[in-house]
This record gives structure tokens, sequence and C-alpha cells, in this order.
């Protein structure tokens, strides 16, 4: 902001924001992280530096380089190796990101029933949670194979956004 508050504005912004911290939830718990990154001892003028876009999904992606690896198997060029020693390595990689996303993500199946197994879907189905494929035409009820089930996050329990930037997806190792 460019200019500087008056007293009067000053005072008329707290009482707007009086009444907007007690009736709105959201700005109410935007004012108290703003008030928690102050108190985290930042130097005079300073804003806490934005994450940016798609941290969360950075995150993701180094927990799954961290526990299993993922990054330098799918970067690795597979020229020059046997079917056996991509295999063995791809066990690993799997049982890796299979205990990364156990830790921080409890999956479900969209629909329950066992794949092949014949399925009705309803009118009002969410096409988010259905893809209908094959030959599609007329207007639900629909009939046909569940080819998969799909997954849903039933739980989600993510660590925090870590304090370094999160582009970094894993560090470089330097051994001495």
């Amino acid at each position: 902001m460019d200019e500087t508050l008056t007293p009067l504005q000053r005072l008329f912004l707290a009482f707007v924001a009086f009444f907007a911290v007690l009736f709105n939830r959201r700005f109410a718990e935007e004012v108290h992280a703003l008030r928690a990154r102050e108190r985290a001892a930042l130097p005079p003028g300073a804003a806490a530096p934005k994450p940016p876009d798609h941290a969360e999904s950075l995150q993701i992606i180094a927990l799954l380089q961290r526990d299993g690896r993922l990054l330098d198997f799918l970067e690795e060029s597979l020229e020059g190796f046997s079917d056996s020693e991509i295999g063995a390595a791809a066990r690993t990689v799997h049982a890796g990101c299979k205990k990364a996303l156990g830790a921080y993500l409890q999956l479900e199946p969209v629909l329950h029933e066992p794949e092949g197994a014949s399925v009705t879907i309803a009118s009002g189905f969410d096409p988010a949670a259905v893809r209908l494929t094959g030959n599609v035409v007329g207007q639900p009820p629909f009939k046909g194979a569940l080819r998969h089930h799909g997954w849903r996050a039933a739980r989600t329990s993510f660590p925090p956004l870590p304090a370094h930037d999160p582009r970094i997806l894993a560090p470089a190792e330097v051994e001495l």
C-alpha cells in the first residue's frame, strides 16, 4: 500500500475488522495466521514468503521421492537394463511409495463391487466419481461391467508444508 492510513481510517478499519473476525470464520483464521507469522520473529517489514503454486502437490512428490525414490526411478534411462533388473527396482520403488502413501492417505474404492461385476449407475451420478466408457447412449440408469472400482481419499493427514522451498523435491547429496 503506497499511502499511510490516517488515525481515523485505522479506527474505521479496526471497527470493520472486529466484526469481520467475529462473523467470518475464514477471515478470523487468516488474521490468526498473520499474527502467528508476526510472532515468529520475522524481521520488521519482511512478509512471510508465499509458497509457490502447487506447493501441496510438490510436497506429495517429495514424500514419494523420499520414501520410494520415485523421481530417481522415473528419471533414469531404462536402456541397457534387463527386464529383471527393472522389475527388481520397481519392487523397491513400489514398496517405498506404498509406505509413503499409507502414512498420509487412506484410500477406499469409489464403487465397492469387485472388478468385472455388473453394476447399475443411477440417474444423478457424479461424473467425477464414475467415468462411463464404451457405447454411452441414452439416459441413466446405465448397466455395465465394472472395469476399475476407482479410488477415493477416505482420510488424509499430510504434514505441514516444509519451511524450506517446496520446489526442492530432494536435496542434492554431497559426500565429503
